[in-house]
């Protein structure tokens, strides 16, 4: 049977894997995490047995972590801190203490174990996965909403606390006593002086470096600068006894306010999905299986008293500590009650560290993996058992209170078109009253002068009547979303059939509906499309005549395509065939222009 003598044979392996599970995974919704933690399963000892050697997989694996702690600490600029101090130093610090002191009780009450061990158990399962839970909420579009702000500001703090939590395993050792001797007190001044040797160096000495190499304009030495602050920070970090992680998570805080950050993102980023999907493979290729058959009711057990436990502390501290009505913090649960990769860090050092035997050690490794195997379903099951509504945003009065007589024309969206749409009206003095849902856009409009802008969402009808659309002449829905647009665009014909409507689309489809509707479509890349075109022909040599008139033939000759199009839009075999004719139309007419060209030089 082959194994891993073969480093190309075992690079195909894991590709093999990755491509069949990762893709099979995200199509059932499950997400690219629980995909690649069953590549891992299927390549590992437990399945196919294709490659044994996890050791040096796993070893590989952990550049992965290292550089999305080297991210995450490029993310943590003091000022984005301050701004979310109460979440993620209160909320997140109050999340990760009761789920470790309830976690760590049942540990040492319930199952025996040592103090120390305990509290390692305690704080390990505590913590929950960042790249898992993002990615969740990420799918369903809900990193905004107040579960979502709240989650992320948790899994914050949770990769702040375990960075000191891995440091200080090597500390936490023997029979089950914390220790405090000498060698403890040395080892402690050691990590001081490590941290405090790469603070100064990273002060004093990236930057210029950075400056150096930016000026070479190599794409590939930038890359390799980067890749070398992450891993040389790290391995330095490593031969004081620090975690290799602390070393990369002190890279990016020292650079997170440089003007290279995101040089620095764009050039890791690659190499932290790669590896850290790399990571999770090794874990899945860890997970002893047999437990599962051997021991069923005990694994399965400990996964669901795992979600047991933390699921009801997050929703008490969604609700309590969060603000969140009962729906969002059961949802703040659901998407954290898993354990996370950090977990399998933790574990892992102290499996070495003799604080876990190997049986309890496969035991928690699976348990984790179940636990995020889970938590899609929960997802899926529950979110739709309970609903959420929009969460209330409060609105200064001022806001929302329509005090304009007779508009002539009524925006809704003060987006970047709505705001030009805003400029050009108020430049003529023309009356008109702007409405929007983002308090932050209102508050930035009103700043630049006193704008008519208030709160409102145009589909609804009471929001309308206030802005006094019945005596307006133009209604311009320059919202960014759609169906929104459709929406808004019925409700104003169906209720004022008299009034204009001039509506953004966003392709030529919602064109053809927009026109259903009884709207003027404005197509929002077109004309800028269009300038760019012309930019493009005048550097290839066109005179500005030339150029003005092949943008003036295309634009009537699309307008002309769209509008026959507008009659089959709906069957798609008609409208590939308009477009094919007009195509090759359109190319006899540049020709003929080719050939005007020639015979007038």
């Amino acid at each position: 049977m082959p194994h891993d003598g073969n480093l190309l044979q075992v690079a195909v392996i894991f590709l093999v894997a990755a491509v069949l599970t990762v893709p099979l995974a995200k199509r059932l919704q499950l997400g690219a995490v629980l995909g690649y933690l069953a590549a891992g399963v299927l390549i590992g000892p437990s399945a196919l047995d294709l490659i044994s050697d996890t050791e040096s997989v796993a070893r590989l694996s952990e550049l992965g972590v290292v550089l999305l702690l080297f991210i995450i600490g490029l993310e943590l600029s003091p000022r984005r801190l301050w701004v979310m101090r109460h979440s993620v130093f209160g909320i997140g610090l109050a999340q990760v203490l009761l789920t470790s002191l309830a976690i760590g009780a049942v540990a040492w009450l319930g199952f025996a174990q040592s103090l120390n061990t305990a509290a390692v158990l305690g704080l390990g399962l505590a913590l929950s996965s960042t790249a898992f839970g993002l990615q969740i909420l990420a799918e369903r579009k809900e990193l905004t909403s107040p579960h979502g702000r709240l989650a992320f500001a948790i899994l914050l703090f949770q990769d702040i606390a375990a960075i000191p939590l891995i440091a200080l395993l090597p500390v936490i050792s023997g029979a089950g006593e914390l220790e405090a001797d000498r060698d403890t007190l040395v080892h402690l001044l050691q990590v001081v002086g490590s941290v405090g040797a790469v603070i100064v160096g990273g002060r004093y000495l990236l930057r210029p470096v950075f400056r150096i190499v930016a000026k070479t304009n190599l794409q590939e030495v930038s890359t390799a600068t980067a890749l070398l602050v992450v891993i040389g920070t790290a391995w330095l970090m490593e031969l004081t006894g620090v975690s290799m992680a602390l070393g990369a998570f002190i890279a990016g805080l020292l650079l997170a306010d440089s003007e290279y950050r995101h040089e620095l993102e764009s050039q890791i980023e690659p190499f932290k999905g790669l590896l850290l999907g790399l990571f999770f493979i090794s874990v899945g290729m860890t997970a002893d299986l047999s437990l599962l058959l051997n021991q069923p009711l005990v694994v399965i057990g400990l996964t669901l008293l795992l979600v047991l436990i933390k699921l009801p502390l997050l929703f008490l501290v969604g609700r309590l500590g969060g603000g969140l009505d009962n729906a969002h913090a059961l949802r703040l649960g659901i998407v954290l009650a898993a354990g996370g990769e950090f977990a399998f860090v933790v574990f892992k050092l102290a499996f070495e560290q003799n604080l876990l035997d190997n049986h309890l050690h496969n035991l928690l490794v699976l348990a984790i993996t179940l636990s995020m195997a889970i938590t899609p379903l929960l997802v899926l099951t529950l979110f739709r058992l309970f609903k959420t509504r929009p969460a209330p945003v409060t609105v200064p009065e001022e806001y929302t209170r329509i005090d304009n007589d007779a508009p002539r024309v009524v925006v809704a969206g003060m987006g970047r078109m709505g705001q030009i749409i805003a400029r050009m009206l108020r430049a003529q003095r023309v009356p008109y009253v702007a409405l929007d849902t983002n308090v932050e856009m209102i508050e930035y409009g009103r700043s630049l002068g006193r704008m008519p802008i208030y709160y409102g969402d145009p589909l609804r009808p009471e929001i309308l009547r206030a802005a006094k659309v019945d005596k307006a002449e133009f209604f311009i829905v320059a919202t960014d979303d759609p169906d929104t647009n459709l929406k808004t665009t019925e409700l104003v014909k169906r209720l004022y059939p008299h009034i204009k409507v001039i509506a953004r689309a966003r392709n030529r489809q919602h064109v053809h509906r927009l026109l259903d509707l009884g709207a003027v479509p404005v197509r929002e890349t077109f004309h800028s499309a269009l300038e760019m075109s012309r930019q493009a022909l005048l550097g290839m040599g066109l005179d500005e005549d030339q150029a003005n008139a092949r943008i003036r033939r295309f634009q009537r000759h699309d307008e002309e395509v769209l509008a026959a199009q507008h009659l089959v839009y709906d069957d798609e075999a008609a409208v590939i065939q308009t477009a094919r004719e007009a195509r090759a139309e359109l190319e006899h007419l540049f020709d003929a222009d080719l050939i005007e060209d020639k015979g007038v030089k």
